[in-house]
């Protein structure tokens, strides 16, 4: 039986809502997310600029949520614009158009926000998901969404004309001799380290994207499951960056994955082998924590990115990009 317009409640979600997100969310995808509800709802406490997570009650008891949050760019993107992390109906009140109302929901307070787009990804076999996002206005983005194993980097796909040089990057974690043969200093980010990943950024895109950086190095280093993101050194000096994280759970999917945001190296230092002996270091240590994949995106036209990742192992993802205009 179809509610009464009057017993529907759309309300922001609060901390207090965490367990009936996880039961609905449950119900859905029959895995439990908590530790990725967790962070999201304390991030959402803490950042509540950066975020919308908004949930649905009827008749007091709540029976869907969605959560989407706002990005400035990856990978030389720029403008307003967010992602649909989650969205999530119990299956005791669907097809009651209510996935619709939370959608409209979450877009009216964007709007407010000043986004303009607003993106998501699903997996290429979820058929009944895609069929809702079609019907709710979303489009396939130019943008692809490739994926490798945490499996070593093989010798043959690493730079071999540098001289050699001591690791200085620590051992703890790393595949049987899988980085031994790093040259290149790479130790774990730090807070502080946020005005020089800006810098080496700004270097390559042209744009000065702080805002960007701090909402993405806070994801990475209080958000994460497991502090994974990289800094590269030169004469104790940054001149690169790799910005990662392990979710549990995004846009749906189960299991332990980490999602790669941001890739930079200093002009001055480009074709010595940072680049890879970051990548190398994030495969080593993910492998390490029993993290079996990473996930990324770039848009289809950036062959230097496209190469690069072809490089370093990664393929096209059984995953679609979406995009609505708002």
């Amino acid at each position: 039986m179809t509610s009464k317009p009057a017993d529907i409640q759309l309300n922001p979600l609060t901390p207090d809502d965490l367990e009936a997100v996880i039961a609905i969310d449950s119900a859905s995808s029959g895995t439990s997310r908590r530790g990725y509800f967790e962070k999201r709802l304390v991030a959402a406490t803490e950042r509540p600029q950066d975020y919308v997570f908004v949930g649905l009650s009827v008749g007091g008891t709540l029976v869907g949520f969605a959560f989407a949050g706002v990005v400035s760019g990856a990978f030389g993107q720029s403008g307003a614009s967010a992602s649909l992390d989650a969205i999530g109906v119990s299956p005791d009140h669907a097809m009651q158009g209510y996935g619709h109302k939370l959608l409209a929901e979450v877009e009216a307070v964007l709007k407010r926000k000043g986004v303009t787009t607003l993106a998501s990804q699903i997996d290429w076999p979820q058929q009944p998901v895609l069929g809702f996002m079609a019907h709710a206005g979303f489009a396939l983005a130019p943008r692809l969404i490739l994926v490798r194993s945490t499996a070593e980097i093989p010798p043959e796909l690493e730079e071999e004309e540098e001289p050699a040089e001591l690791d200085y990057s620590s051992p703890v974690g790393d595949p049987g001799n899988a980085l031994s043969r790093d040259r290149i200093p790479v130790r774990s980010m730090k807070a502080e380290d946020l005005a020089k990943i800006v810098s080496i950024d700004a270097a390559n895109t042209g744009t000065k994207r702080r805002d960007y950086y701090t909402r993405k190095q806070y994801e990475t280093l209080e958000q994460s499951g497991v502090q994974v993101s990289l800094v590269a050194e030169e004469d104790g000096y940054p001149v690169g960056f790799i910005m990662a994280r392990v979710d549990f759970g995004e846009f749906g999917r189960a299991g332990t994955e980490a999602v790669m945001d941001s890739i930079g190296v200093d002009p001055g230092f480009h074709g010595k082998g940072i680049g890879r002996a970051l990548m190398a270091r994030l495969m080593g240590n993910l492998g390490s924590l029993r993290v079996e994949t990473v996930r990324t995106e770039v848009a289809w036209t950036d062959t230097r990115l496209t190469d690069y990742f072809a490089g370093v192992g990664f393929a096209p993802a059984q995953r679609i990009a979406l995009t609505k205009t708002l």
